[in-house]
């Protein structure tokens, strides 16, 4: 391979030797296809390598391009490269580092949050999406940086999304720039077009280099549970003994074959992590070792699970979240026993909640959690599921982009000049109710400006690794508590532990203790913080109420300064475990919280769930910290109203003073409530229950019904009177009433005959009588009340409705023609009534009847009344309401 140079520092060159670093690595047959790749395009370059999980992208790709750029930049070559997580940014480098035989920290290094191995002579240094981003904004131009190498990019995660498009914008000013994008899923081509480069054709995508890679013989087993994976309370345990029970099974029968497998167990989170493993510790023997491998354990922890077996060393099985899925290649693993869950994060607006959900994960991502087990040798996959759940699976992650909150990027991208996006080319574009949800938060921070441009502020904010949230917190709360109480606190709730029973201020006491696996990172993250704190405290501008704040109570009010639309109060009840959050949603705390029985908290993290922890909420409280109500109110005084609340009920209205802390009721006592308030609480209430509060007269209702007849027939300008309608008009014809009622008139007097004729149409109204009068004149001289259909409330007028006379027959003889009402429109159904008023003919044509129904009629009847005329011939006698005795 021409292209590679010799190690050391030949002519000056700091080099890789990639015949050592690459021997038995699948990825080492494609170098010299990306070095051509890489050579063509002359300086710089761009280039997207699809490669499978555990080839050796991540371990080669780095070193080659540290051997291009030395050819240019031979004093200091400097490649970046980013992992989606810290474990696998450490990982990476520790193993690049032992293939070259340099120490970690020389030509090869790390930097994530809290923790960084590099030196004046680091060539290759991984470090995590957050950290390049962060010098990004520092240093848009990244000029002591001459490669990039976003890899895993087909996780999606929102700030490789970012990196992708910010970086693309760099290379149009730095052609020099190498930036290669590596995924382990066949979707190249996306990040091939957003890579690419302007052409005398147009765009043309950046270079894909295929590395092929036949897996060993994979065996897939299915075994799924007979319950159910998910309940109400999340993930079953059942489902978590059935995969503990199939993954001591199957390791057991893979050790009897084959004493140097290991095994790895994919579960959604780290509490099921932690359930699985300490099953495993019950049903397999002290002699083999279960390791967890999750966010949560600690650095040490994290790099011992990964590194493999020692030799000589127990049979391991190592219990992980989708951590080992594609950003780690953990060693001698044969076995792969796959819960087919994983998370997710979701945000939910309407609630004002965000945070991870359990899901199926991809069939992407099954694949790739299959791969691990043949990629040294033969293996086997055994999915704690059925065939039709895999193929019902979607087929890739959803981009986190399109599910998350979006506060942090939005921050980000303002920073970079992108105001919500705008302008900068990304594989998704961010959802625009999720960024201008981000923008409002932002700017009621202070972070951003009117037009969404980025503040003084909010680029500080942008430089505290944290949630502008808790960043603005970290400021704020600084000039109250101090900068070390603040930073604990912010520190604390940015890191990724979970507080056991939602209670971080044991959290907070272990991590100060050093008794907690991640003390060490947490004190690092601490000082940096604290260091920006003291930095900055000039740039304050928004400072809480005055006010005492103990030691004990510094973590809720910091928290309260972060989230005060979370700040909490319990629900009144015995035993009562729900609590009401200022933004008006209701969360539950966890069964057994040490939390439990605080009036008030300070809540940092809340999320969707079902089952008893949510106490029939739909959601949980995750992290929260006791508060008081003195300082819920210091810590968000923006958020305190005081108002008149009038209510209508049983008649009267009734008023309140009420004074909140959002939706969260301080005080209530009764006043007399002003005249427009008491109007707009009967309204109100008429447009929850209907008018039937007031309730229609006789008068009304015959009024509102001839008036619907005409709106059917007629339409405009006659009034449409179905309820829905009237009440979106109130004002126009009510107002009086409503006032009235609202100054103590009883509602029995209220008859809404009179306002309803403030709706009639002028001129049109002088003809009502005669399109829809209230009665009819019938040959007999008696005028009869005609009844008007119902009035439809449908979303369509009620075009069956007819009007109906009820009349005696015998006041209708010698009528030849049926009435029509609404200038002949609409004929009258008439109910034809014997002299006892039953009904003897329904007709809307008399002519009809009369020369054929009525003979029978006649011949039945004439019997039965004989002393009420039954003439033979109707057409010609006498109409009348009398017996023939009195006519």
């Amino acid at each position: 391979m021409a292209f590679v140079l010799p190690s050391g520092r030949d002519n000056g060159l700091v080099t890789f030797r990639l015949e050592t670093i690459g021997n038995g690595l699948v990825f080492a047959g494609s170098l010299e296809n990306l070095a051509a790749v890489m050579k063509n395009q002359g300086d710089g370059g761009t280039a997207v390598v699809q490669a499978p999980p555990g080839t050796g992208k991540t371990t080669l790709v780095p070193p080659l391009l540290a051997n291009l750029v030395s050819e240019r930049y031979p004093d200091q070559p400097r490649v970046v490269v980013t992992q989606p997580r810290r474990v696998a940014a450490r990982s990476a480098a520790r193993r690049l580092a032992s293939l070259d035989g340099t120490r970690l920290g020389g030509k090869v290094g790390y930097t994530v949050r809290g923790e960084s191995k590099v030196s004046r002579d680091t060539v290759v240094e991984f470090v995590t999406p957050g950290i390049l981003l962060r010098r990004l904004l520092s240093d848009p131009g990244l000029e002591n940086v001459h490669a990039v190498v976003l890899d895993e990019v087909h996780e999606r995660g929102v700030e490789t999304d970012l990196l992708l498009g910010m970086l693309a914008e760099v290379r149009e000013l730095r052609g020099d720039l190498t930036l290669v994008a590596m995924s382990a899923t066949l979707d190249a081509a996306r990040f091939a077009r957003l890579l690419g480069q302007a052409g005398p054709d147009g765009a043309v995508p950046a270079p894909v280099v295929d590395c092929p890679s036949a897996l060993h013989a994979l065996k897939v087993e299915w075994t799924p549970a007979k319950e159910r994976r998910l309940d109400q309370r999340g993930v079953a345990r059942s489902f978590l003994d059935h995969v503990a029970g199939i993954a001591a099974a199957s390791y057991l029968a893979g050790l009897a074959t084959n004493p140097e497998v290991d095994a790895l167990v994919f579960l959604p989170g780290a509490r099921e992590v932690s359930d699985v493993a300490t099953r495993l510790r019950v049903q397999l023997s002290p002699g083999i070792e279960v390791l967890e491998l999750h966010g949560q354990t600690g650095p040490e922890a994290q790099d011992r699970a990964v590194s493999g077996r020692e030799p000589g060393g127990p049979p391991r099985i190592i219990v992980s979240t989708s951590l080992a899925e594609s950003s780690l290649t953990v060693p001698g693993v044969r076995l792969v026993i796959d819960s087919g869950l994983s998370r997710e994060p979701r945000r939910d607006a309407g609630r004002g909640m965000s945070g991870l959900v359990t899901v199926s994960c991809s069939r992407a991502s099954a694949d790739q959690r299959a791969g691990r087990a043949a990629r040294q040798g033969p293996g086997t996959v055994v999915r704690c599921y059925d065939q039709q759940a895999f193929a019902a699976a979607p087929a890739h992650q959803t981009p986190e982009i399109a599910v998350a909150d979006l506060t942090g990027p939005a921050l980000i991208l303002a920073c970079w000049g992108a105001p919500g996006g705008q302008g900068l080319l990304l594989p998704d574009a961010p959802p625009p109710g999720a960024m201008a949800d981000a923008m409002e938060v932002l700017r009621e921070l202070g972070a951003v400006t009117g037009a969404g441009g980025v503040s003084a502020l909010g680029k500080t904010l942008a430089n505290v690794p944290a949630d502008p949230r808790l960043a603005r917190a970290l400021l704020d709360g600084s000039a109250v508590v101090g900068a070390r109480a603040a930073a604990e606190t912010v520190a604390l709730v940015a890191g990724d532990q979970r507080a056991p029973g939602a209670d971080i201020t044991r959290l907070l006491v272990a991590l100060r203790s050093g008794s907690d696996p991640n003390s060490r990172r947490f004190a690092e993250d601490v000082k940096r913080m604290e260091s920006i704190a003291r930095q900055e405290a000039a740039v304050v501008v928004r400072r809480a109420s005055a006010t005492e704040v103990t030691a004990r109570e510094a973590p809720g009010f910091v928290v309260a300064l972060a989230f005060p639309d979370r700040i909490a109060k319990r629900v009144p009840g015995e035993g009562s475990t729900t609590y009401l959050l200022s933004s008006g949603t209701r969360a539950g705390l966890p069964a057994g919280s040490p939390l439990s029985g605080h009036d008030w908290l300070a809540v940092s993290e809340v999320s969707r769930a079902q089952g008893r922890d949510a106490a029939g909420t739909g959601a949980v409280i995750r992290a929260a910290a006791p508060l008081s109500a003195e300082l819920a109110e210091a810590a968000a005084p923006g958020l305190l109203i005081e108002e008149t609340k009038a209510k209508f009920g049983q008649g009267r209205v009734t008023g309140r003073l009420e004074r909140r802390l959002g939706a969260i009721v301080l005080s209530s006592t009764p006043v007399r409530p002003s005249a427009e308030s008491g109007r707009v609480a009967v309204a109100e209430a008429l447009h929850k229950a209907g008018f039937s509060l007031i309730g229609w007269s006789t008068s009304a209702d015959t009024l509102r019904r001839r008036l619907a007849l005409l709106h059917r027939e007629l339409g405009g300008p006659w009034p449409d009177v179905r309820e829905a309608s009237l009440l979106a008009r109130l004002d126009e014809w009510l107002a009086p009433e409503l006032e009235a009622i609202a100054s103590g008139t009883p509602v029995s007097s209220i008859n809404l005959t009179e306002p309803l004729r403030r709706l009639f149409p002028w001129p049109e109204a002088s003809r009502m009588e005669s399109l829809v009068p209230e009665r009819l004149e019938v040959p007999s001289g008696s005028r009869v009340r005609i009844d008007y259909p119902e009035v439809s409330e449908g979303s369509k007028d009620n075009d069956g409705g007819r009007p109906v006379v009820a009349v005696k027959l015998q006041e209708c003889f010698g009528w030849d023609r049926t009435p029509r009402l609404v200038d002949g429109r609409v004929p009258v159904l008439f109910h034809l009534l014997s002299p006892a008023g039953r009904p003897l003919a329904v007709t809307d044509d008399l002519t009809s009847f009369w020369s054929g129904p009525y003979a029978q009629v006649r011949a039945e009847m004439r019997g039965r009344y004989p002393r009420h005329p039954w003439p033979e011939d109707p057409w010609t006698a006498p109409a009348t309401a009398k017996t023939k005795n009195r006519m």
